[in-house]
């Protein structure tokens, strides 16, 4: 048992130190009887720019702590039980082979580890580089234009959200999600993501975490294969039995399936296979970027840039009574910078990424507008994939070719006239940019969505639609176009032994939905089959 106390607060300008202080006041307490101290929460009260408070939430331990509770008399101090989990059962049936996991991001890095873990010895693939030549591969790309097909912003070790800001926030509730963080930490993220309330690691540490996890997994038993694409399935009588990586088969009839959501040349794969799946709606549109300090500004008054506060971040939102739309800024991205994220030939496509510390002069986002089954073409489940590549062609043509980016100030936008020259925000976009009509590379139902979307934010944000902002486009892979369905027991509803799971099949967004979703599947792999 532990006491959780909540909503203690300081002042901005109040010492950390003074927090167990506050603690121990509150429990009626001498801060010698404490015998464990645990942040649990640390949010930012910004709605008073003139008085800005952090708030906190703590776990202690120490004796008499029903006593403690009682006597305290506050709604704030409670006591907590720590639910004791029911052991985990394993189950009996035999694996052939040794489960392969397809993909290194965030579902099948973690599937990978909990499977290690528990002595089932998997093997992972992944299409792109580890994380060190990954990392030269993407940064070539930027400088000079020069994309790998297989190992890039969107494929590689850590997946899409290598190169992104590192987000860790996730709206699902999950005990699982303590487990993932805490991974985090313990291959070298800063331990204040499992307490701040927008917690995020940056593009810089996440690569150093991820090769951490690499080698975790190695070292239980594991095999990590990169340069390894899955170019087949092996299927009898709607059961896996092979796959064939780099023209090579091999047996497996255990696989967990966390590709990306831009791994198109799978989806195609899968659907030729009869790997039953379905379109799903996303969102496309652009990045805009702002100055960081006129968003800090915005949130914090008088107290932007004070050391205490991170860069400031926002989420806007909006649905269109005109066009029956919602458009709403994703992936918002402090103190960073947009990417080229390209993973096909002749396509364009934006990111956006930020380092740990958020420290660059622009803030950016997409700002993106959703789309569905009455917009895309054709009669597949992967009819939205060719959506998106249509609207990717005709941003690559627009830039001008060699992933130059088309960019429009947002007054310009709003006025439907092709910028000519730059205001006070630069564009921070590798290997370059062009002027163009955004218009032109965007869906006419989105146009309109986004130009309302435009004005209606800069009413919560004054000045976000100002003239010198600056859009960049296309942003199309806010999420997978289908999803694989899947079973209760998280198998392929056509393909016994096939485990689709994470953002690439449709069941997560984010980091750390897509970890939780790989660790779900593992579990159900393991309460089926027994190690070998």
């Amino acid at each position: 048992m532990t006491i959780r106390i909540n909503n203690i607060v300081l002042d901005i300008d109040e010492d950390i130190e003074l927090l167990k202080k506050k603690v121990t006041k509150k429990l009626r307490i001498d801060k010698k009887e404490i015998k464990k101290f645990k942040i649990l929460k640390e949010s930012i009260d910004a709605r008073k720019k003139n008085n800005i408070k952090l708030t906190y939430s703590v776990e202690v331990e120490c004796e008499n702590e029903g006593k403690i509770v009682q006597r305290a008399n506050s709604r704030d101090v409670k006591n907590e039980n720590k639910v004791k989990e029911e052991g985990f059962i394993f189950g009996n049936k035999k694996i052939n082979h040794r489960p392969i996991v397809v993909g290194m991001g965030p579902a099948g890095m973690f599937a990978a580890l909990l499977l290690a873990e528990n002595g089932y010895k998997p093997i992972v693939i992944e299409r792109g580089e580890k994380v060190e030549q990954r990392t030269k591969s993407v940064e070539s790309f930027w400088e000079n234009g020069e994309l790998n097909l297989e190992s890039n912003v969107q494929f590689g070790e850590g997946g899409a959200g290598t190169f992104s800001d590192g987000k860790l926030t996730t709206r699902i509730k999950d005990r699982r999600c303590d487990f993932v963080l805490e991974e985090f930490v313990k291959a070298g993220a800063p331990e204040e993501i499992t307490y701040i309330g927008k917690p995020h690691i940056g593009t810089d540490i996440l690569k150093e975490v991820v090769k951490n996890i690499r080698e975790k997994i190695i070292g239980l038993g594991g095999d990590v294969r990169f340069n390894s694409r899955l170019e087949d399935l092996r299927i009898k009588n709607n059961k896996l039995t092979g796959i064939v990586v780099n023209g090579e088969e091999i047996p497996c009839d255990i696989l967990v399936l966390g590709l990306g959501h831009s791994a198109r040349d799978t989806y195609e794969m899968l659907f030729k296979r009869g790997v039953f799946m379905s379109p799903k709606p996303f969102a496309i549109g652009v990045r805009i970027e702002h100055s960081q300090a006129f968003i800090d500004e915005n949130q914090y008054g008088k107290f932007a840039a004070h050391p205490k506060l991170r860069a400031a971040d926002y989420r806007l939102s909006h649905t269109s009574k005109i066009t029956d739309r919602a458009v709403y800024s994703f992936c918002m991205c402090p103190g960073g910078e947009v990417v080229a994220a390209a993973s096909e030939e002749e396509r364009l496509v934006t990111n956006g990424m930020s380092y740990y510390k958020r420290n660059k002069d622009n803030a950016n986002a997409a700002i993106v507008v959703t789309v569905g089954e009455k917009d895309f073409e054709g009669d597949t489940p992967l009819k939205g994939m060719e959506f998106q590549r249509h609207y990717e062609s005709l941003a690559y043509k627009l830039g001008g070719g060699n992933y130059a980016a088309p960019v429009q100030l947002v007054g310009d936008f709003l006025k439907d006239e092709v910028s000519t020259k730059l205001g006070s925000i630069k564009p921070t976009y590798k290997p370059g940019y062009e002027f163009a009509d955004l218009r032109r590379c965007l869906p006419n139902g989105v146009i309109d969505t986004l130009k309302e979307g435009l004005l209606e934010f800069d009413k919560k944000i004054k000045g976000f639609a100002s003239e010198d902002a600056v859009m960049t486009g296309v942003e199309t892979r806010t999420s997978a176009p289908v999803k694989i369905e899947r079973n209760e027991k998280f198998q392929s509803i056509s393909v016994e032994g096939l485990y689709p799971c994470g953002e690439g099949a449709g069941f997560a967004g984010g980091i750390v939905s897509a970890a939780v979703d790989g660790l779900k599947s593992a579990e159900h792999i393991m309460r089926e089959y027994k190690s070998s």
